[in-house]
């Protein structure tokens, strides 16, 4: 199951992540800002002229008017084309805004994501993590548009026809004021009563789009052993919350919309019936009407989606508060101020008093000791479950020890960049995930400078240029999906080319040959001598082909070291484990070299 982060919703922490943005295209968001708060302005000043307008015909007629109508009929013209302009620069500011912002924000959200740990991507699922990613960038898009072409004229609309019915009459303003806040506290209340569903819905959504990744990505496991009907169940399952998720905050919206237009009919009636009052005691005129009307439908039509936008709103913060809880989560493991350069030389590697245990407190190494000298090739055996995958993977930092240190060449791992540590470890897993692109980049990933004709070198030597050249387009073919269009020998041989091709000076190999055949293993036995020459190796090994070319065998118990010496010296060891090992496995897992044993898990 995926690890549950705690989720707490904060429109704060959303905005921090979208003032990112904002500040490096400042001009843009001003011509926005500015072209539509002009825009809302000419729209209140306006109606003042109809009304004006309205007068005039009502007072008098003939020719004697005509001069002051069409200037009034131009002043119109003049603040519609006013509009239309800053409407187009609002309109543009807009465009180059939200596209370069959107970018950013999931290039950011992209980068973020790969600062995490190796344990925070084991925990979570890879669909859920992509859709978070998109979510965020579309988030700011619902909200800048919404923001900029709803919230903001209304404000401005709404302070300005407030004004406006002050200077006419108190009355009016003040009647249409208090509706105002009326109907805005009640639509925000309501909006934030649905919050919840939202960040429910959008939480499930994320669930279905991991369950749906997860079960596609494991469709050969899914058809062996006969889990369609399961998988669909399990699937329809968190289907069904989320559509109940879906009409419990559709159902609310409807609520909504029913006490909007209860109060839209009241503030009509009740503005109306005052306009008349005061227009028998000569405090308005017929223009006054049309004012009032004009701004009583504008009112009520932006007003009338006020709350549908405050809970659009509302929604896209839920969306990008997942992606962003994931941006403001610490980091698992992080370089330490001011940390250097990992400036390897022997490729001296010591476990100094090593103490680690597991998120559940279970202890996996205490006060682990080991030394493996300079260019020294080492096996570590066992039992599965005895450490020795975390060994290597505290070597490569992708868990922090607990208690004591690692150090190769003297110097401490914690207190080096992370990314020169890797950079002096070449791995090779024992079931290697490729990228989907084309062999040659898959290749040339493990020295991405390197030249086609260095990687089709490396290629030769991992014994995988032959099966490439067989292919249609050789080095440009796709490997699919992780790697599923090629077999598993196939796949670790491109691991080991791209091993070669980084000539890294440790190099740990964990179970690299477990997925080849006999031939297979044959032709590259002598790469990986060669890959091997010159540099401290490290090796989880089943095999007596690999075992035998090391200098030395760890015995790993317990998360501890239980023998250590050569195959000769620790077979002869009576009632060792190694011994035992020997004699309860010797059909397959250390007697015959052209043998596999079930691989052992992760650690």
């Amino acid at each position: 199951m995926p690890e549950k982060h705690e989720r707490r919703f904060s429109v704060k922490d959303v905005l921090k992540v979208y003032a990112v943005p904002l500040r490096r295209h400042w001009f843009a968001a001003a011509c926005t800002l500015g072209g539509m708060i002009a825009v809302t302005v000419l729209q209140v000043i306006a109606p003042l002229y109809y009304k004006q307008l309205l007068d005039l015909l009502a007072a008098q007629t003939g020719a004697r008017i005509a001069w002051p109508l069409i200037t009034i009929l131009f002043i119109l013209l003049g603040l519609n084309i006013a509009g239309w302009i800053f409407r187009r620069i609002a309109q543009f500011g807009v465009v180059i805004l939200e596209s370069k912002a959107m970018n950013e924000l999931a290039q950011s959200a992209f980068a973020s994501l790969l600062e995490h740990s190796y344990a925070f991507f084991t925990n979570s699922f890879t669909g859920s993590l992509v859709r978070r990613v998109s979510r965020l960038a579309r988030s700011f898009e619902d909200v800048g548009d919404r923001f900029l072409f709803n919230v903001l004229p209304l404000v401005v609309s709404l302070a300005g026809i407030i004004l406006v019915l002050f200077i006419r009459s108190p009355w009016l303003g003040g009647i249409f004021l208090a509706w105002v806040l009326v109907l805005m506290t009640v639509q925000v209340f309501l909006a934030r009563y649905k919050l919840r569903y939202s960040i429910l819905a959008a939480a499930k959504d994320s669930e279905a789009t991991g369950a749906l990744s997860d079960a596609l990505s494991n469709d050969t496991t899914v058809k062996l052993f006969t889990g369609t009907a399961f998988e669909r169940e399990r699937f329809n399952a968190i289907s069904d919350d989320q559509e109940r998720m879906r009409f419990l905050g559709w159902r609310f919206d409807e609520y909504v919309n029913m006490t909007q237009g209860f109060l839209g009919l009241s503030i009509e009636f009740i503005l109306m019936y005052a306009a008349v009052l005061l227009w028998q005691q000569g405090v308005l005129t017929v223009g006054d009407f049309v004012l009032i009307q004009a701004y009583i439908l504008t009112a009520l039509d932006q007003l009338w989606n006020f709350g549908n936008n405050i809970r659009r709103i509302y929604e896209a913060f839920a969306d990008a508060t997942e992606m962003v809880d994931i941006m403001n989560l610490p980091r698992e493991i992080t370089d330490a101020p001011g940390a250097a350069a990992l400036v390897p030389s022997e490729g001296k590697i010591e476990f100094r008093d090593t103490v680690f245990a597991f998120g559940d407190g279970k202890p996996v190494l205490s006060d682990f000791g080991l030394t493996i000298g300079g260019r020294e090739k080492v096996a570590l055996v066992g039992p599965s479950g005895a450490g020795k995958t975390t060994i290597t993977k505290l070597i490569l930092r992708f868990y922090d020890v607990t208690g004591g240190a690692i150090e190769i060449d003297g110097q401490d791992i914690s207190k080096v960049t992370q990314d020169s540590l890797r950079g002096a470890i070449a791995f090779v897993p024992q079931e290697p995930i490729l990228f989907h692109r084309t062999l040659r980049e898959n290749i040339r990933y493990g020295r991405r400078d390197a030249t086609d004709a260095e990687v089709a070198e490396a290629a030769k030597q991992a014994h995988c240029y032959e099966f490439i050249m067989k292919t249609k387009d050789g080095f440009d073919t796709y490997v699919g999906e992780r790697g599923i269009k090629l077999s598993g020998g196939e796949r670790q041989r491109i691991a080991i080319a791209r091993a070669i091709l980084k000539d890294a000076p440790i190099l740990i190999l964990d179970e690299a040959t477990s997925s080849l055949d006999s031939e297979s293993e044959a032709l590259i036995q002598d790469a990986l001598a060669r890959l091997m020459e010159g540099k401290t190796v490290i090796a989880i090994a089943h095999r007596l082909s690999t075992v035998m070319k090391m200098d030395r065998i760890i015995v790993i118990e317990n998360g501890a070291v239980a023998m250590s010496g050569t195959h000769s010296e620790l077979v002869t060891h009576e009632g060792g484990l190694y011994q035992k090992l020997w004699e309860i496995q010797a059909g397959g897992f250390l007697a015959d070299d052209t043998e596999d044993v079930p691989q052992e898990s992760s650690e």
